[in-house]
Parts: C-alpha cells; sequence; structure tokens
C-alpha cells in the first residue's frame, strides 16, 4: 500500500511498502517498513553554507521476533540509536516516516509507549533510594491497578531475577555517595521499567561503560526477559563472543541503510553469497562491519552493500587501487530476501546519508506493468525463508499508485520457491493517492490516535490497551510526595543549608539594625533592612537549580512512558516544598521581629516572607527547568535578579521611574515584598523622626509618600501585594508544567 506522506519540507515523497517476509516460523512481535526520517543540515559547497536534506533512515524494514534479543548494530554513525528512538516512538511524527507494527496491529507514538519500555544509555536513577525502594515506587507508579503486598511481591521476584539480592537494601549511590556497582545500576534501570511486563522493551547501549563480565551479566539477563515472551531489541556496537552467544536477530546499518538482517549465523552465508570469504580464526560479523567501512571509505559507498540486502545484486568489487570497478548494470528484479522490506519508487528522489544522489545503474526501479518476470541468483537457505512466490508490491509514478505482481522464476537446479495457494497472485490497479497522511503533533502526550492509523488495514476499535496512567490523580500524587520526603530526608542539606543561612543572617541584621535613631538615617538603615531582607529570601532559592536539574532527567526518563503525570509532578514538588519554607520564614521572622521592635502586624510579616519564598522558589524552578545545565541556570537567575531589584522601588520609586521602563517595576517579584514590608512598617501616623534642617516631625505616612506607596491608613494595598505574590507563584508553576509537558521529552524533532 502507498502512501503519500508530507515530511516536514512540505515535499511530497511517494514511499513503496511492501509487506514484510518473515521466516516460517515467525510467531509474532514488532515489524516496520520503510522508515525513514529525514534532517536539515547545513553543509558548505564550494565555499557557500547551504541547506541539504539528509537522511538519518532510509527506508529501513524489518521485523524482531517475539521472545527473542534483536540486536541493531553498525559502525559509528549507522543510525543505531535513531532507529531505535524511531520504533519506540520517540521521534515527531511529523518527522519519521513508515509504519510500525506489533503483532499484526499498526501501531502509533503514543500506544508504543503504553506497551513498552525504553532504558537510556545513562542510568537515571535517584541516588539516595535503595535498589528495593526504587523498584517499589516504580511498581506503584506502573501497577496501581493491584494491592501493595502484590506489587511487594513482584518486587522481590524481580530482585531476584536480575540477581540484585545482595544489594537489595545498598542506595543506588552517584559520584558522591558510594552505592551499588555500574553493573547493577545497569540492572536496577532495567527494572525499573519492566516492572509492568512490557511486551517490547528497548534498550539503548545496555553495555556502554561495563567491564565484560557485567556486561555479559546485563545481557544474560535481558536474554531471560526475553525467553519470558518479551520482545527486546537493543544496540550494541562491539560485543563481546560471549554476548554475540546471547543474541537472536541482527539489524546492521550503515549510514542509516540496512546492510544485514537475520540471526548471527547467517552472516558467513550473507558475505559468501557477496563474495566475501571469512578468514580463518576471524569474527563474521566484525568482518562483516570491516566490509562495510571499506565500501564506506571508497568511492563506490554502502549503497552498494545495501542493494545487495535488498536484491540480491552482487556489489561492485573493489579494486586494491580503487581504481576499475565492476558495476553490474542488468535491471533485473529478484525476489526480496527477509531483510527486503520496501523500495523507494518514481521521482528519482534516492539520496544517502550525505545527501548525494544515487547511482541509477546501482539502483532497483520498480516497472509499472501487471507482470514482472524476475531471475534470482540466491541459494537455498534464503529462498526456503519465503511464505509464497506469488509476491505483489505497489510502484508510484508521477503521482499514480501501481500494483505489481511478483512472478517466481522457473525452478533451476531443482529448487525450488516454496508455493502458497492462498496467495492472489496479483492485485488490482489504483490509480488515486491514497488519503490520510500522518498529522504532525506537538505532544505525544497530546495525541489524537486516529491521526497515525491507516484506514482499513487493523481495528482498532476492539484492542485494549489499557488506561494511558497506571494511577488515578490523587494516589499519584501522593506517592510523589512520598518519594520527595524520603530524598530530602536522606539529603537534608540542601534546606539545612538554607535554614542556617537564614537563622546567621537573621541574627547579623537583628544585631547590626537594633535601635535605629529617631532621624532620616534610622529610616535609611530601616528601608535598607527591609530590602536587604527582600533580597537575602530572594538568593536563598538559588540552590534549587542544580537540585532540579539533576532530578529532570530522572523525570524525563520515567515520563517517556507513562508512569505518572506532568501535573501530578509539579502539584507534588509544590506541596513538598510548603512546610519547609514555612518553617525557613517563621525562624526569620521570630529572629529579627522582636530584636528590631518592628512595628503592625506580626502576622502579616510573616506571611510576606512566606509568600515571597514560595514565588521566589518557583520562579527558580521554572528557569532550571527552561536551561539545558545549572550554569546558565545560574546566570540567568542573577541576571534577573539584578533587574528585578534595580526596578523594585528601592532605587528609583514607581512614580519616578521612566514611563518606558515602569512595566519592568510591575513584573519585579522584588517590588511587591519590599512595598508590603514597608506598608506593614510606616503605613500610621506615628513619628519616626525629625527632618534636618527644620526638625519637623515625619511620620510613617511621610515615608510612603516619599517612597510613592500609597499612603490610605484604610487601603487594603498590602493585601493586594500578598495576593499578585500568590498570582506570580501561580504562573510560574503553571509555565514550569507547560514545560514538563511540551518541552521536557527525551525525542529527535
Amino acid at each position: 500500500m502507498a502512501q503519500n506522506i508530507k515530511g516536514h519540507d512540505n515535499h511530497r515523497r511517494d514511499i513503496v511498502v511492501i509487506d514484510i517476509p518473515k521466516p516460517a516460523n515467525f510467531t509474532g512481535g514488532l515489524e516496520f517498513n520503510a522508515l525513514t526520517y529525514t534532517v536539515t543540515k547545513k553543509q558548505k559547497v564550494e565555499g557557500a553554507w547551504e541547506s541539504q536534506e539528509v537522511d538519518l533512515l532510509h527506508q529501513i524494514g524489518g521485523y524482531a521476533p517475539k521472545g527473542s534479543i534483536t540486536a541493531v548494530m553498525g559502525p559509528s554513525g549507522a543510525g543505531k540509536s535513531t532507529l531505535l528512538d524511531a520504533l519506540a516512538g520517540r521521534i515527531a511524527s511529523g518527522s519519521l516516516m513508515g509504519r510500525v507494527f506489533l503483532d499484526g496491529a499498526e501501531m502509533s507514538p503514543s500506544l508504543i509507549k503504553r506497551t513498552s519500555a525504553y532504558i537510556m544509555q545513562e542510568d537515571r536513577l535517584f541516588p539516595m533510594l535503595t535498589v528495593y525502594e526504587t523498584l517499589m515506587f516504580a511498581a506503584d507508579f506502573r501497577l496501581g491497578s493491584i494491592s501493595t503486598a502484590d506489587k511487594k511481591q513482584r518486587v522481590e521476584k524481580l530482585i531476584e531475577q536480575l540477581g540484585l539480592s545482595s544489594a537489595r537494601n545498598t542506595y543506588i549511590g552517584d559520584e558522591g555517595n558510594r552505592g551499588v556497582s555500574g553493573g547493577e545500576r545497569r540492572r536496577v534501570s532495567i527494572g525499573v521499567d519492566i516492572i509492568h511486563g512490557p511486551s517490547l522493551l528497548f534498550l539503548d547501549e545496555p553495555t556502554s561503560g561495563l567491564d565484560s563480565t557485567s556486561a555479559h551479566s546485563v545481557i544474560e539477563k535481558v536474554h531471560d526477559i526475553a525467553r519470558s515472551g518479551s520482545t527486546v531489541i537493543l544496540t550494541i556496537h562491539q560485543p563481546s563472543s560471549r554476548i554475540l552467544l546471547l543474541l537472536d536477530h541482527l539489524i546492521v546499518l550503515a549510514r542509516g541503510q540496512l546492510m544485514f538482517q537475520g540471526p548471527p549465523k547467517d552472516v558467513t552465508g550473507h558475505l559468501g553469497r557477496m563474495g566475501r570469504k571469512v578468514p580463518a580464526g576471524e569474527n563474521s560479523l566484525e568482518y562483516l562491519i570491516d566490509v562495510i567501512q571499506e565500501y564506506d571509505q571508497s568511492h563506490v559507498g554502502v549503497e552498494a552493500l545495501a542493494e545487495f540486502a535488498r536484491t540480491g545484486v552482487k556489489p561492485a568489487k573493489l579494486t586494491e587501487g580503487e581504481g576499475d570497478v565492476s558495476v553490474s548494470t542488468a535491471a533485473v528484479v529478484t525476489p526480496p530476501p527477509p531483510s527486503r522490506l520496501a523500495a523507494v519508487a518514481g521521482g528519482g528522489d534516492d539520496r544517502d546519508q550525505g545527501g548525494k544522489s544515487g547511482n541509477n545503474n546501482k539502483r532497483l526501479y520498480l516497472k509499472a506493468s501487471r507482470d514482472v518476470s524476475v531471475v534470482d541468483d540466491f541459494d537455498h537457505s534464503v529462498r526456503s525463508a519465503y511464505h509464497s512466490p506469488s509476491r505483489s508490491w505497489t510502484a508510484s509514478h508521477n503521482g499514480v499508485v501501481q500494483k505489481l505482481k511478483f512472478t517466481p522464476p522457473p525452478p533451476r537446479n531443482n529448487l525450488q520457491y516454496p508455493m502458497s495457494s492462498s496467495s492472489p497472485g496479483y492485485y488490482a490497479y489504483s490509480s488515486e493517492i491514497l488519503p490520510h497522511t500522518p498529522t504532525p503533533q506537538s505532544s505525544d502526550y497530546t495525541v489524537n490516535e486516529h491521526d497515525y492509523m491507516t484506514p482499513g488495514l487493523v481495528d482498532h476499535s476492539n484492542i485494549d490497551y489499557g488506561p494511558k496512567f497506571a494511577n488515578s490523580f490523587f494516589p499519584e500524587t501522593l506517592t510523589l510526595i512520598r518519594r520527595n520526603f524520603i530524598n530530602i530526608g536522606r539529603t537534608p542539606e540542601l534546606f539545612l543549608s538554607r535554614l542556617v543561612v537564614l537563622a546567621v543572617m537573621g541574627f547579623m541584621m537583628a544585631t547590626m539594625f537594633k535601635d535605629p535613631p529617631q532621624t532620616l538615617q534610622g529610616i535609611t538603615n530601616r528601608i535598607s533592612f527591609f530590602i536587604f531582607t527582600v533580597c537575602l529570601f530572594f538568593f536563598s532559592s538559588n540552590d534549587a537549580i542544580p537540585a532540579f536539574i539533576q532530578e529532570r532527567f530522572v523525570f524525563v526518563r520515567e515520563t517517556s512512558h507513562n508512569a505518572y503525570r506532568a501535573s501530578t509532578y509539579t502539584i507534588a514538588g509544590l506541596l513538598t516544598y510548603l512546610p519547609f519554607l514555612a518553617l525557613q520564614a517563621i525562624v526569620y521572622a521570630l529572629i529579627v521581629w522582636f530584636a528590631l521592635k518592628l512595628r503592625g502586624s506580626f502576622l502579616y510579616f510573616y506571611v510576606v516572607l512566606y509568600v515571597s519564598l514560595l514565588s521566589t522558589n518557583s520562579f527558580v524552578v521554572f528557569v532550571s527547568s527552561v536551561v539545558p545545565n545549572y550554569i546558565l541556570g545560574y546566570a540567568a537567575v542573577i541576571a534577573f535578579t539584578a533587574l528585578f531589584f534595580l526596578f523594585c522601588g528601592y532605587f528609583l520609586s514607581g512614580h519616578d521611574i521612566p514611563w518606558y521602563w515602569k512595566w519592568m517595576n510591575k513584573i519585579s517579584t522584588m517590588t511587591y515584598p519590599y512595598e508590603g514590608l514597608l506598608m506593614n512598617e510606616y503605613q500610621t501616623t506615628d513619628m519616626f523622626g525629625r527632618s534636618n534642617p527644620d526638625g519637623k516631625p515625619v511620620t510613617g505616612q511621610n515615608v510612603l509618600e516619599s517612597l510613592g506607596i500609597d499612603t490610605d491608613l484604610g487601603s487594603n494595598k498590602k493585601w493586594e501585594n500578598v495576593l499578585i505574590m500568590l498570582g506570580w507563584a501561580v504562573l510560574y508553576r503553571v509555565l514550569f508544567y507547560l514545560v514538563l509537558r511540551f518541552a521536557s521529552k527525551n525525542q529527535r524533532t
């Protein structure tokens, strides 16, 4: 079936989708067809920078059998992780072309998320949780419908299955805290994502950074998981011979194109049909990679090997001096081997990963005719992999979709293709471009499932993929709050350091600004105390920047497969901070209020400090969700702090600030606590000193009037300031939530 798919470059591409040929013993698993991922890159051509399209994946098709380990391999830059991301639904739908099936049902990125788990190359775990606690929280998030006793039983069984019994009560650890070993940490990461028994398991370089023994142990556990009925797909760069024995199915890529697909034992035969004999004592897979690199470094390119994998046409032989290259120009159409899954037809839009036009003499283009006679040059092992000799596929040329029939060749050397009476042998013509192209989505959290489905292929109405999230809103929030309190309790330095700083600074302020004189200088000193208090509370939350940036990686990993909602994470984080912020504010308020004999309402003084901390904390958390690292986070917060301080009304009153900068006074989060503290102190007719040189009394109203602040004794302006601060706190948390939901995804665009 042909699809006219609109990519990110707004031009049309005709993709020919061919039935995936699979071995006769294929009983289900993941199938993918014509996966193409094109990006635009700047390249320098003859001294000028030009935008060129590059296929990171080019018409990749294949399958991953259920109950087996499928390893995606290839040289560096081959597209291994890109293919894994494409299969796992981690590429934006508008950027990826092609289709993915699970047990015969076409899947969208959102549906794949519900039925799969993705283990990243880096182990993103909370360092101060034990192995048991980490897996138990994973069970709470992913197994919300079962009882706590059943969750504990499943966790205990998983710990035993992963060989983590001796590390059960050991902290995960990090660079500064001793914990489990690297191999154990990797197995914990796997356990976190398989606790709910996913049918699909993706692993990106699971052996990276591990010694050979730990790497073999990890793959051995993954092998056991696959044998339990899961479909496992992983990327691996250079497996050892012991690990290679545990791999069931290989997909070898180079420059985004398929080089080989099949079991490891078939690599030798694949090289033999290519005309390459594996040297004695050498690993056949490593030799295949060497051959791929030889062609990649030659002027022939890896396209010849990709053509051989698709059609069986032998690649050109490389001479020692790279002088003469024997190129076969026979325009034959041969039956596709198991790795032959898709072909590009029509339009001549045939580019390799480097953006170069392909050689038509080395490319296979399907002709628009009802019957195509073909000849083959495959051995018996390849032919026996087919279900049916009578196959059909679709070609498109100049916007017209054509159905083509494959007619098997006559027997040769007493070898025949296995016949199938169920195959119709031909299909009717269709002269229309099929509608319903994929719709690019701004976020895979708001996916419309029907935008991804090709009508008429599979009825998804009767398929139950379960709820998107395992828990309802409130239990999920409570679980997140409980985990937050455990992490804070085991890393108390963050809040204790803030508390100590505020207590020490409060003591210093109480001794420095005690008993101000009844003069204008005394009033100035008291105003200086208030502005310093506001700045102190603003800066006290800056240390939350690296804490959240580190936690953000865990959030991305856990929410990439719907462990919990971004909204519950946001609310849980806010509720967790509230008691600690209240404690910080009350300690400082008690120290300075009585020592400095401040006027007004102590309750209001405390509320202003508390809400100021809340709004400042929300601002810092929002900034830390936007910046890529804590260095830029600190720089951004310091820059905004300087701007807020400049326009808060201390240096220039609100009336004296130029009209074109008044908006800065309104958005400064320091303006409202500063004015609120001044109004609480000076919104009175009491005298605070005498002016010089006439000695007239200066009342609180005179002070506020000179600062351009409301002097009405019956005004509710000071409580309005509290509400505005609360509004800023809510706004920053909403922005934080929006960033988490729509921007903090481990997904390619």
